[in-house]
């Protein structure tokens, strides 16, 4: 099986190489370092072969839900190298700001194994913790041969990846039989785990790490961000952000703020594509829409700051931004694409809205709507309605908010289960080395 599953991952890989190429060419859309995806990492990820620690996030909401754990994982294994792999250019953008969170960063290995072996000999490390659900079975069949301990961290499940692993039958049995401890964020995703052909006793329920994730106010200590000093005619206005909208969102957002200007005819816009590629598109799709336009990236450059609406043109920026927004439409929902992340405005106790599609994130969804902590709303007609609505009432954005925040308050905890369950396979403390030759 392992053949089979190498010949179609090669096959795959060589499909999509024209259409990433005609991105890279075409669209600007960033490769990331191709070496590094072969396993050829630099000596300087683990120069002396030291005891490490891998976390690997796929991308920027993934690399910034680490962040707890890789803050607790410095403190409890001093001793250790701290190393963070991504598998997109995004990710790997955000995971190089995390500071003394880590020790060294680097993109993923494809999973054939070849890559991954000379990625594991680079890395040496004791434990591979996986944020998310990245299945890599090489990696994972490549770790166990070697003794190296495996995690699941936050782990979870769609319905539709469930159906499509299931349909591996015996394959994916051996490949979850090889994740030492699997940290899932519901029962519901521990008992699919389970139906995978994953131990019980392999299985812990430890909640969302996102929860735990500060806001990005509280990790810069209060300092205030670029992004803000930046944008001061959000100052005394109603703000409104659209965060990490897709194609096909963005003309229902410029629709829902066009009417939420009638009534408040100084709101501000500020629009945050994705993906890097689509910052141009969603700039030319605000223009074509009547509007006064600025880039953020113009802004930075001493650019005019007499706009109705500002595109994000910039990585790792956004959660600073929510700190000025009235409220906050999540994209990725008014479009079929499973959601994307509500924690990081509901930390900073925004009031929320989001599209019908969120099975990426249900249960977090249905969590928020019945605690009136969000606004699910079901069409982009809808969505006009309630963001004139929100703009409207200051007093309900902020009892949004308010319960907003109070639902992260009540969730947190992931980070400490999570090391809890981490440390069962690799005991806290310095290696074994280091603690013999002291």
């Amino acid at each position: 099986m392992y053949l089979l599953y190498d010949a179609l991952l090669l096959l795959y890989v060589l499909f999509r190489l024209p259409s990433v190429a005609w991105g890279v060419w075409r669209r600007g859309k960033a490769l990331g370092d191709l070496g590094q995806r072969c396993g050829r990492l630099p000596c300087a990820v683990n120069p002396e072969r030291r005891p490490s620690i891998w976390v690997h996030a796929v991308s920027v909401g993934e690399t910034l839900a680490a962040r707890p754990l890789l803050a607790a994982l410095r403190d409890a294994y001093p001793g250790h190298r701290r190393l963070l792999s991504t598998t997109t250019a995004t990710g790997q953008q955000v995971a190089r700001g995390l500071g003394d969170l880590v020790d060294a960063t680097f993109y993923a290995p494809f999973d054939l194994p070849r890559f991954v072996t000379r990625t594991l000999d680079r890395a040496a490390p004791d434990l591979l913790i996986v944020v998310d659900t990245e299945i890599w079975p090489n990696l994972l069949r490549a770790c166990r041969r070697r003794g190296i301990r495996t995690a699941l961290a936050n782990g979870r499940l769609t319905a539709r990846s469930f159906r499509g692993y299931r349909r591996a039958g015996r394959f994916m049995r051996r490949v979850v039989g090889d994740l030492d401890r699997i940290c899932v964020q519901t029962e519901q995703w521990g008992r699919w785990f389970e139906a995978l052909g994953a131990d019980a006793g392999r299985i812990s329920v430890t909640g969302s790490l996102k929860f735990d994730a500060p806001p990005a106010a509280t990790a810069a200590q209060g300092a205030r961000h670029p992004v803000l000093a930046s944008l001061p005619m959000a100052s005394g206005r109603p703000v409104v952000v659209a965060a990490s909208t897709l194609r096909g969102e963005e003309e229902p957002v410029l629709r829902a703020f066009a009417r939420a200007r009638e009534a408040h005819g100084g709101a501000l816009l500020i629009l945050a594509p994705r993906h890097p590629e689509r910052f141009a598109d969603a700039t030319r799709i605000a223009v074509a829409a009547g509007h006064r336009v600025v880039r953020r990236t113009s802004l930075a450059d001493g650019g005019s700051g007499e706009a109705d609406v500002v595109v994000l043109d910039t990585i790792g920026e956004l959660p600073y931004v929510y700190e000025a927004a009235s409220c906050v439409f999540v994209g990725g929902s008014l479009v079929p694409a499973g959601g994307h992340n509500i924690l990081e405005p509901a930390a900073v106790g925004k009031a929320i809205l989001f599209g019908p599609h969120m099975e990426s994130f249900a249960e977090i969804a249905r969590l928020f709507v019945a605690r009136d902590a969000a606004v699910q709303v079901r069409s982009a007609v809808e969505l006009e309605t309630e963001v004139a609505a929100l703009l409207d009432d200051p007093a309900r954005c902020r009892r949004l908010g308010a319960a907003a925040r109070a639902v992260v308050d009540a969730h947190r905890g992931a980070t400490s289960r999570t090391l809890a369950a981490v440390a069962e396979l690799l005991p806290p403390g310095p290696p074994a080395d280091s603690a013999a030759g002291s």
